[in-house]
Order: structure tokens, then C-alpha cells, then sequence
């Protein structure tokens, strides 16, 4: 697969010129805060995308073609297969009005490639990069990387006086309560800077001042505000308190497209729903099993998963609202095909003749965590799981916790069976099958693998992918690396969620595989 290095204009991203009309506040709404305004602590989806609102990165998707367009980076060239040159946007400058320059670029690679960063997994392939002069940069790799400008649109720009002056040189570790000034503070170079940031209650962005680019979008404040009870949500939506909700409930759907003031778009996002299994301790803590962890045998992992009713998940749970499949990937995604998307079958007999066949003839007990504000139905779908385990003698000890807490618990390792979505931000395999299956290691390699799953030949499949540009022959890895996951059961694969976004009839937007909200494209008629 050649990457396209050739010099690409800034056009597309020029061409939102026209002049916004009335000023209007867009309020919105999800289940979940953001876990941090530190764009390389915590690799978070919702954060993300409210993250790209404050920062920029080198370049950014399209929102309809899903191609990484020109954004702080005008355009680059490849100079080798290994060195990659890019030519910065002149005259950006950062919301206090300091100049954006060669030198953030480099500083803040470099931090994301840090110890404490979670986006490591963005900069895999990444030697270094190298200062030219004030207005370019190197890309110095590894080795050839076939999807370095889908990495770099999750690999935002911060200001390196900035993070100096505020002692926040290293990302916030997520895995402690440790606190950074940009944990709780921001300043990018994006179109909002942040006016304020209540955890768990509001935030507040306006307009930068000295933002770079023009916009389509009338919006010139931005009000979130997280509210974790459905029905609340909705209400919001409903008396017009809110103008928008990211993830209104599936028993909602029908109530809302019935509104005259109302208006529902859907569209398959690109995030797969799993489950993960410790399959490194010895011994499960709070098991009844002792001297010995179940789910390090494949026949139990494999009867867990055929103890799942996927179709009932699909209709009751889920209102229709997901794709069941068996791998970790959606169909988005390169390396996916139809024979990995096919699941084993449910079938309780079977689940219990493998159980018994691993030596648990009446099952066992076993810690179950899942978030309970992250994902659509979390929390509905780990219950009923935990009804279908019992039903082949799997005593699952169920414990929800909300996003800010679960996440940082479960890169801890310290749970037995946990619930996952994973999205693909590359839209390439690699990054699922580097940090779910990939041991765990150094650059990015097993970072969201909290079962410390690890499989000598899968190790081999994602390194030799990290490189391979050959088309045909990295297209067979991928999906050889899928099929040794599926078959190994690494992870037990639920459904790939369709999202649904609610609104008001006056409120634009351009719906998102990776769901999230493109700001300059946001109108409020």
C-alpha cells in the first residue's frame, strides 16, 4: 500500500470561506465527560473529538471523504521511504496569540511518543522528527509506514511555551489521580478555546480569536454539558434545553422521529463492541477457581462466547441498533472480510460441553466490569450477558463504573473480563490488532490490551504489517492477523454499534463514521 506523499494543496480545507451567518450557541449532550483536556493522556473517542474543536493537527479527515486533507500542514512530500517531509501553514497562530511554529511540531510528536502518552499506538513507525527551518519538518520513520497521515490526524499540536510555562512537559498519567496543568487547562490553535471546564457537570468553549481558517458554521459557542440518565437526555432534547444528543437510547428512537421539532440521523460507525479476558495471571482474584485462571484456555473463552445470545442482544437490547459480527473490526476497516465477520453460533450445549471438557463442569466465578455511560446500552447489554453466563454455570460478578473511572481501572489490569468498543481512527487493522493483540510492549504495542493476550505468530503478523507496502501482500496479513484473533478467540467480538444522532430540526451537521461532530461544518439555523 504506497502512501499518497505527493503535494497535496490546502484547498479543500481554504474552500470553508464563507462568511457565518447570525451567531448562535450549539448545546449538546452525551452519557460521559471527557476524561481530560490533555491531548495525550487519555486515547478517548469523546475526547478526541472535542479535543480537535481546541486543537489542529497536521492534517485532519474530510468529513465526506474520509481523506486526511492539508490542516497546520500545507503539504509533504516523501523525501525516502523513511523520511517524510512537511511544509507548515504560515501565519497560524495559538489562542494567546504566540506563534505556531516548527518547533511545537517537533515537541509535540515527541510527547505524544512520551512514557505516560496513550497515543503511542499513533506514532508507531515514528523515529523521530526533525526541525528544518521554522516552517518544516521531518518525519524521520523506522521504516516505510504505509498509514502515517491516517496516525497523523489524532496527533494534535501543542504549544511548547505553553507546556513549559505550565510544568506539563509529559502527558497526565491515566492510570493515576496525578494532576498536570493541561489536564484541566488548554490552548491550540484550533477555531474554541476552552472558557471553562467543570468535570462532570459543563464544558464551555468560544471562539479563538486568532484561529487561522474560515468556517461554514454560525456557532461561535459550543455548551456541553454530560448527562448520564437516558431519560434525561432525551428530556433535554425535548424541552429544547439541549439542541443536540450524541447518543440517544434506542427506546428513544421511535418517539423522536416521530417529533415534529425533531429530526434522527443514523450511520455505521466504525467502533466494534467486545469483550476482553485476562489471560496472563495465574489466578483470577475473587474467583473460586484457585492455583489456576480459567480463561487462559481457549475452550473456555470459546464457551463464553457461544453462551451468547447475539441475536437477542440485537433485537431487545440493542433495538435493532448494531451489527453482530465475529472480529475486531467493522467493515470500514481495511483487512475486513466477510468470512472473519461471520460469528461462531450461539449454542448453550455445546458451551457447556467445552467448559466441561476444560475441567469447570459446573462453571465458575468470575469478576465482570463494564462502563455504565460510554457506549450505547453498555451497561443493559453486560446484564443480560450476565443472565446468558449463568445459564452454562458462569457466576459472573458484575461491576459497572462510569468512563472517567473505568478506563484508568482497566489499564491497570485489574479486571477479568471487561467490555471494550474499539474504534478505528486509521481505518486500518494495524491499529486494532497493534493495541488489542499485539503483546504487550513499548511504542504503542498492546496499549488497550488489558488481558494481556499474547500469540507468538500474531506478534510477527502485526510487525511485518507496521512496514509492508506491498498492497496485496499487506492486505493478506491483515487479514491472516483477524484469523489468528478469531481463531484463538482473543477477544470475544459482540456487534459493531450503528449510531444514531438526535436533534433539532434547525441544527446541520454532517454525520461521521468515527462519530463525531465536525465543528466547522456545524450550522444552527
Amino acid at each position: 500500500m504506497k502512501i499518497r506523499l505527493a503535494m497535496i494543496s490546502a484547498a479543500a480545507v481554504a474552500a470553508l470561506a464563507a462568511a457565518p451567518v447570525v451567531a448562535k450557541p450549539f448545546k449538546w449532550t452525551s452519557a460521559s465527560d471527557i476524561p481530560t483536556l490533555d491531548i495525550h493522556s487519555q486515547n478517548n473517542a469523546l475526547g478526541n473529538g472535542v479535543h480537535a474543536a481546541v486543537y489542529d493537527s497536521l492534517v485532519y479527515y474530510n468529513s465526506q471523504t474520509f481523506r486526511p486533507e492539508a490542516q497546520l500542514a500545507v503539504s509533504w512530500k516523501e523525501i525516502s521511504p523513511t523520511q517524510v517531509r512537511f511544509n507548515l501553514r504560515p501565519g497560524v497562530k495559538f489562542s494567546d496569540g504566540s506563534a505556531f511554529t516548527a518547533d511545537d511540531v517537533v515537541y509535540s510528536i515527541h510527547r505524544a511518543m512520551a512514557k505516560t502518552s496513550n497515543y503511542q499506538v499513533y506514532t508507531q513507525g515514528i523515529d523521530k522528527v526533525v526541525k528544518v527551518n521554522d516552517s518544516t519538518v521531518d518525519f524521520i520513520m523506522k521504516g516505510p509506514n504505509p498509514v502515517l497521515l491516517n496516525q497523523l490526524t489524532e496527533l494534535r499540536i501543542m504549544s511548547k511555551a505553553w507546556a513549559e510555562k505550565n510544568k506539563s512537559v509529559e502527558p497526565k498519567d491515566i492510570r493515576t489521580k496525578d494532576e498536570t496543568f493541561a489536564h484541566r487547562n488548554a490552548m491550540g490553535t484550533g477555531q474554541y478555546m476552552v472558557k471553562e471546564w467543570q468535570p462532570d457537570q459543563k464544558l464551555v468553549l468560544v471562539k479563538n480569536p486568532h484561529y487561522w481558517g474560515k468556517n461554514d458554521s454560525n456557532v461561535t459557542e459550543i455548551i456541553y454539558t454530560p448527562i448520564k440518565a437516558e431519560a434525561t437526555r432525551v428530556a433535554a432534547l425535548l424541552s429544547g434545553e439541549v439542541d443536540f444528543v450524541l447518543d440517544p437510547s434506542p427506546q428513544d428512537l421511535a418517539r423522536l422521529r416521530a417529533s415534529g421539532n425533531l429530526k434522527v440521523i443514523d450511520g455505521v460507525e466504525n467502533r466494534t463492541i467486545f469483550f476482553g479476558l485476562d489471560q496472563f495471571r495465574d489466578e483470577l482474584p475473587g474467583s473460586n477457581v484457585k492455583g489456576k485462571n480459567p480463561l487462559k484456555d481457549v475452550k473456555v473463552r470459546r464457551a463464553l462466547y457461544q453462551a451468547i445470545d447475539i441475536d437477542a442482544l440485537h433485537k431487545v437490547t440493542m433495538r435493532g441498533l448494531s451489527q453482530p459480527t465475529g472480529t475486531l473490526v467493522a467493515p470500514q476497516v481495511a483487512g475486513w472480510k466477510e468470512s472473519l465477520h461471520k460469528r461462531l453460533p450461539y449454542d448453550q450445549a455445546a458451551a457447556k460441553k467445552l467448559l466441561a471438557e476444560a475441567g469447570y463442569p459446573e462453571g465458575f466465578e468470575v469478576d465482570f466490569a463494564c462502563p455504565n455511560n460510554r457506549y450505547i446500552n453498555d451497561e443493559e447489554i453486560c446484564q443480560a450477558v450476565t443472565a446468558m453466563w449463568s445459564r452454562i454455570g458462569v457466576k459472573a460478578k458484575l461491576r459497572t463504573l462510569p468512563l472517567v473511572t473505568y478506563f484508568p481501572m482497566i489499564q491497570r489490569y485489574e479486571a477479568s473480563i471487561y467490555m471494550l468498543g474499539w474504534g478505528v481512527p486509521t481505518f486500518d487493522s494495524l491499529y486494532s490488532l497493534q493495541s488489542l493483540t499485539r503483546t504487550v510492549g513499548t511504542g504503542g504495542d498492546g496499549n488497550y490490551n488489558v488481558g494481556r493476550y499474547s500469540n507468538q505468530r500474531l506478534d510477527y503478523v502485526v510487525d511485518r504489517i507496521k512496514t509492508e507496502t506491498d498492497k496485496p501482500v499487506r492486505d493478506r496479513l491483515l487479514s491472516e492477523g483477524l484469523e489468528i484473533s478469531n481463531d484463538t478467540v482473543s477477544h470475544i467480538p459482540l456487534h459493531n454499534q450503528i449510531i444514531p444522532w438526535a436533534m433539532k430540526k434547525n441544527v446541520e451537521v454532517v454525520h461521521r463514521a468515527d462519530n463525531r461532530l465536525d465543528w466547522r461544518l456545524i450550522k444552527v439555523n
